[in-house]
């Protein structure tokens, strides 16, 4: 049975703010460095404990972007919303930066980003791995078959769940063996990269398995192709069509006890949220 949470259980949300021209959902949207700040701050306001800033798409065939044009995307808009977070009262809300470059991270912290998120696990750059030891910030290792650009052409696991679990932790291995503290890394299963609708299914049904490891958990599922792929007899084409199956996931990903969420919509997950909590406590309560 998985485990389900309470009250004190709930997955911390966080925010995306993609400063990109191609997103698959928001790409363009907040190219404007007081357009990005405006939604951050909207964000942490709506209740994100981080808000996740990424100046390089990582969608299925999406292109690369070099360290100096990530670094020119993100450091303003990470510097400003810092400020505007702290001016706000908002001073817990922390700053995650999306990056696989050490470089592009270390230009993010110094603005004020206080997480690193690395969807490639420090396989791009393994430089990240000492740069989060020497902070000493939490550091995000997801799991990716190929690149952005290759991954979705054909992937085959013979067990998902068993594979991205042991590459995971052999990424924490190699995090730990450069200096990075155990309890500072975070494990992402990478839904959607590099996986099809049952592959992603099957890794969505076992978050358990990876919550055990007693790492943090980070699940990103909010409107990603999956849930269209689900929707059977339905359509759900666009990103904004997936609200509704991105909030049944990451209720899913609560009950297995994630620590958090990385979403677009942060109203409507702290409302499915509150309402799971005050489910699980009342329930507590009558026991």
């Amino acid at each position: 049975m998985s485990k389900r949470v309470n009250m004190h259980g709930t997955p911390l949300l966080m925010g995306i703010l993609n400063v990109t021209p191609d997103s698959f959902s928001d790409g363009g949207q907040f190219v404007d460095v007081d357009q990005a700040v405006a939604h951050g701050l909207q964000m942490a306001r709506d209740g994100a404990a981080i808000i996740d800033v990424g100046g390089e798409s990582t969608r299925p065939g999406s292109e690369r972007v070099d360290e100096a044009q990530q670094i020119e995307r993100v450091v303003e808009p990470i510097r400003k919303l810092r400020a505007a977070l702290d001016e706000g009262g908002l001073t817990t809300v922390q700053i995650s930066i999306d990056t696989t470059r050490r470089k592009v991270a270390e230009a993010a912290l110094d603005a004020g980003a206080q997480i690193i998120n690395d969807v490639s696990a420090g396989r791009e750059d393994p430089g990240i791995f000492k740069l989060a030891a020497e902070r000493g910030v939490p550091i995000v290792l997801m799991h990716m078959l190929g690149e952005p650009g290759t991954m979705q052409d054909d992937p085959h696991y013979e067990d998902v769940v068993k594979e991205v679990l042991a590459f995971l932790l052999e990424r924490v291995y190699a995090a730990v063996t450069a200096g990075v503290a155990r309890e500072q890394v975070w494990l992402d299963p990478g839904i959607g990269f590099g996986k099809t609708l049952d592959h992603n299914l099957a890794l969505l049904g076992s978050l358990d398995r990876f919550v055990e490891t007693g790492l943090p958990v980070l699940l990103g599922v909010s409107r990603k192709r999956f849930i269209a792929g689900c929707c059977e007899g339905f359509d759900a084409p666009q990103a904004s069509d997936r609200l509704p199956g991105t909030l049944a996931a990451g209720i899913l990903g609560a009950q297995a006890g994630v620590h958090a969420l990385r979403v677009h919509d942060v109203t409507e997950h702290r409302q499915a949220l509150a309402v799971l909590a005050a489910t699980e406590l009342n329930t507590s309560r009558t026991k």
